[in-house]
C-alpha cells in the first residue's frame, strides 16, 4: 500500500490535518521573556485536544516528522534565515506489557534530536542529542508510585528542561493547553459571547504537546544590526516566526505489519497569526493553505481577497448579517468614518487618499497594496497578517494628530517585515511588561492603544515612549494574549479608530471625545472566555504542567 502525503494546521482547523493530529500545528507563541528580557520564547504547540487519560496509547510527538520553528530577520532577503527542527524517537522498553508506566520503564518513551540552521536552511547542526521528552501525566502510581517511576512529575518536567549547545533553553513534552477560547460557541455561528447559557473554554483540562525554546536576542538578530537598538521601536530588531510539521511524502504498508518512508519532505501544517485558517481561510482552501510557506503564501495574490473583505465582517454590518448573529452586536465596522470613509465590505475604504498628498507617509511607497478601491481592509487588516506595521503615518495612535488622520501621531508599533506572509511578527527591542504590572491586559496592542490615547501622561505627548502592554498581540504573541477577542475587535475596525478613524457615532462638533458608545463597545466587548483555565509559570516554559489522567473533569 503506497499512502501520500496529504497537505494540510491549528486545533484541527483544515480537513486534511485533522485527520493527522500527531503532525497538527494548534498555537505559536513568540514574545520577550518576562523574567529574561534578553531572551525571546518561542513556543510551536502540536496535537489538538489531548485527553489526559489517553490510554493506553497516549500522546506523543510522532516519528517520521520534522517539526520546525521557523524564524525571518532580514526584509531583504527572502526566506528563513533561521531554523530549529525537531525530529523524535519512540522506544517501548518493556513490549510486555500493556501499560505505558511499569517498574521504572516507559514504553513509548520519546527521546528527540535538535538541529539548528542559521545559513538559510543550507546546513544543520545538531545542538541537542537524545533530549527527553517527559511521560504523559497518567497518574500517582504510574508516576510517584514504587511499581512505576517512584518520582515526581515536577521532577520530570524540570529535568527535561535542558541548555542546547548554542545557548539556547528548551522543553518538548506535554503541557495543559494554553489557549483559551469557547469553540463550540465560536464556530456555532458566531454565538460568542453564547446568547443562551454560559460560555465554556473548549479546552480546560485538556493537554497539548509543546516546543518550546528560549533563545538570546543576539542569536535571533540579523546579520549588521547594531547590539543594542537605537530606540525601542528599532526595525532592525523586528522578526518573524512560524512553524510548520512536514513527513516524507510516501509511507508503504507491508504485510509483516511495519511500514517505510521515502520521498521528499511534505509540509502538511502550519501556524504563524493564531485563528487565520480557523477564521479567514474558507473551507475549500484550507488544505492549500498549509502546504505554502509564507513566502510563497505572500506572491499567490489570491489569498489577499480573504483579508480585503473578510467574511466575518459581514456579520459586523447591518446590511449583511449582522442581525443574524446577535453575540457580535458589539461590533460594527465603520461605514462613515469621519463623515466619509466606509469599511464595510465591497467599499473603499481610505482609497480615495491616493488622490492626495502622501509625502512623508507609508501610503507613499506602499499605495498600490494599501489603498485599494473595492478592498477596504488593505488598509489594515492585510498589513497585519501579512507585512506587519511600520511606524509611520497613518500608523500611529491618534494622540497628537488633531483631528487629521495622515498627520504625526504617537508611534505604537513597528514590526514591519515585509517579504513574507502570514507569521507572527515581533519588534524585540521593545521591552516587556511585567505580569504583575496593574497596566498588563490580555488585550495587547489594543490595550497599549486605549492608554497611548486615554492615559496620563501617555497622552499629553508624542513623544516615542514605552507604553505597558506594547509587547502584546499582534506584535508577537504573549500566554496570555486574549488573541480571539483582539481578532474579532480587529475585524470590527478597532485598529482604525486607534489611528484616529473614528466610528460613525463620532461628530467632531457635537462629541467632546472620539470615545464613543460604539468605541466602547468594541472595546468591552468579550467572547465569555477571557483567560486560561490555570495560570501561567513565572519561569520557561511558563505553562502549566499537563494535567493528570486521573484528575477529575468537570
Amino acid at each position: 500500500m503506497i499512502w501520500h502525503a496529504a497537505e494540510s494546521s491549528s486545533h484541527r482547523e483544515a480537513p486534511l490535518i485533522a485527520n493527522d493530529p500527531l503532525a497538527d500545528n494548534t498555537d505559536l507563541y513568540a514574545f520577550r521573556s518576562p523574567d529574561d528580557p534578553n531572551m525571546i520564547t518561542i513556543i510551536a504547540n502540536y496535537i489538538p485536544g489531548e485527553l489526559p487519560f489517553g490510554g493506553p496509547n497516549y500522546y506523543t510527538f510522532g516519528e517520521n516528522i520534522r517539526y520546525e520553528i521557523h524564524i525571518d530577520n532580514d526584509a531583504s532577503i527572502v526566506g528563513d534565515e533561521i531554523t530549529y527542527r525537531f525530529t523524535f524517537h519512540q522506544e517501548n522498553e518493556d513490549p510486555t506489557t500493556f501499560f505505558n508506566i511499569r517498574l521504572g520503564k516507559q514504553n513509548l518513551k520519546t527521546t528527540y534530536t535538535l538541529e539548528r540552521s542559521i545559513d538559510g536552511g543550507a546546513s544543520f547542526s545538531t545542538i541537542i542529542s537524545n533530549g527527553v521528552v517527559p511521560p504523559p501525566n497518567i497518574g500517582p502510581r504510574s508516576i510517584e508510585g514504587g511499581a512505576g517511576l517512584n518520582t515526581t512529575y515536577n521532577e520530570l518536567f524540570q529535568s527535561a528542561i535542558l541548555t542546547a549547545s548554542t545557548g539556547e533553553k528548551v522543553f518538548a513534552g506535554p503541557v495543559d493547553d494554553p489557549f483559551f477560547v469557547d469553540l463550540g460557541a465560536i464556530f456555532d455561528l458566531g454565538d460568542a459571547k453564547r446568547q443562551d447559557g454560559p460560555s465554556r473554554d473548549a479546552l480546560a483540562k485538556y493537554n497539548v504537546h509543546t516546543i518550546s525554546i528560549q533563545v538570546p536576542i543576539s542569536t535571533l538578530l540579523k546579520a549588521g544590526a547594531p547590539s543594542t537598538p537605537t530606540n525601542i521601536l528599532d526595525a532592525d530588531y523586528v522578526i518573524g516566526v512560524w512553524a510548520s510539521a512536514s513527513r516524507p511524502a510516501i509511507k508503504t504498508l507491508k504485510s509483516d505489519g511495519t511500514y517505510d518512508v521515502s520521498g521528499d519532505w511534505i509540509q502538511v501544517s502550519r501556524l504563524g497569526m493564531p485563528l487565520t485558517n480557523e477564521a479567514i481561510i474558507p473551507i475549500g482552501n484550507k488544505d492549500a493553505w498549509n502546504r505554502l510557506t509564507p513566502y510563497e503564501e505572500l506572491a499567490e495574490t489570491t489569498w489577499d481577497e480573504y483579508f480585503y473583505n473578510p467574511e466575518l465582517a459581514l456579520y459586523m454590518d447591518d446590511d449583511q448579517f449582522g442581525g443574524a448573529v446577535p453575540a457580535f452586536a458589539a461590533l460594527r465596522v465603520q461605514k462613515s468614518s469621519r463623515g466619509s470613509f466606509n469599511f464595510s465590505n465591497g467599499h473603499d475604504g481610505v482609497a480615495s487618499l491616493a488622490n492626495g498628498d502622501l509625502t512623508g507617509t507609508a501610503f507613499e511607497a506602499y499605495g498600490s497594496l494599501l489603498l485599494i478601491p473595492g478592498k477596504p481592509r488593505s488598509v489594515d487588516l492585510w498589513p497585519i497578517f501579512h507585512t506587519g506595521v511600520p511606524n509611520a503615518i497613518p500608523y500611529q495612535l491618534a494622540t497628537g494628530k488633531g483631528g487629521n488622520p495622515l498627520g504625526n501621531g504617537k508611534p505604537f508599533i513597528n514590526n514591519f517585515l515585509p517579504n513574507g506572509g502570514d507569521m507572527l511578527r515581533l519588534n524585540m527591542a521593545v521591552p516587556p511588561t511585567p505580569r504583575d504590572d496593574p497596566n498588563f491586559s490580555s488585550l495587547g496592542l489594543v490595550q497599549a492603544a486605549v492608554i497611548g490615547l486615554t492615559v496620563e501622561p501617555f497622552n499629553t505627548t508624542t513623544d516615542l515612549e514605552f507604553i505597558p502592554n506594547m509587547d502584546g498581540f499582534p506584535n508577537g504573541r504573549r500566554l496570555e494574549d486574549d488573541v480571539t477577542r483582539i481578532e474579532l475587535q480587529a475585524v470590527s475596525g478597532v485598529v482604525l479608530a486607534a489611528i484616529g478613524l473614528w466610528y460613525d457615532d463620532y461628530d467632531p462638533s457635537t462629541s467632546p471625545s472620539p470615545v464613543t458608545q460604539d468605541l466602547l463597545n468594541v472595546l468591552t466587548y468579550t467572547t465569555g472566555v477571557e483567560k486560561n483555565d490555570v495560570p501561567f509559570t513565572t519561569s520557561f516554559p511558563y505553562m502549566a504542567q499537563p494535567w493528570r489522567g486521573t484528575a477529575v473533569r468537570q
